[in-house]
């Protein structure tokens, strides 16, 4: 289940296709923040892939069409995880991403560690 965490709206093209015959769909209304227009309209989907038993919740537009392609993208990522597991492309592009982001997180350290000396330097040449 970890592994499902992955997944968000990366762009993969080798993923498992999914047939509208395996999903169940339903239109229930938002959470969060936007008064009326969340309380009053049934514009967030939640879909169930049967199969895997995966549900998907998505409400981050106000168009339920909207909703309904971003969340069947968002399924067909966590299906992919769910049978692939490490070999999906989801799951390598998030661990390169982490990666990448170490690595810049390492590089700024680096570079406060020589500002800091630096100054250090400077603090004692002035005196």
């Amino acid at each position: 289940l970890p592994l499902l965490q992955a997944a968000g709206k990366k762009k993969s093209f080798n993923l498992i296709g999914l047939s509208e015959a395996e999903l169940e769909e339903q239109f229930v209304r938002g959470d969060g923040p936007g008064g009326q227009a969340t309380n009053k309209t049934n514009n967030c989907v939640v879909l169930k892939h049967i199969p895997s038993g995966i549900v998907v919740k998505c409400h981050q537009t106000r168009s339920v069409e909207q909703n309904r392609k971003l969340a069947r993208e968002i399924l067909q990522e966590k299906v992919d995880l769910f049978y692939k597991g490490e070999d999906s492309d989801v799951f390598k592009e998030k661990k390169a991403s982490e990666k990448k982001k170490q690595e810049k997180k390492r590089r700024a350290k680096e570079n406060l560690e020589r500002k800091k000396r630096l100054k250090e330097m400077q603090q004692l040449d002035e005196k």
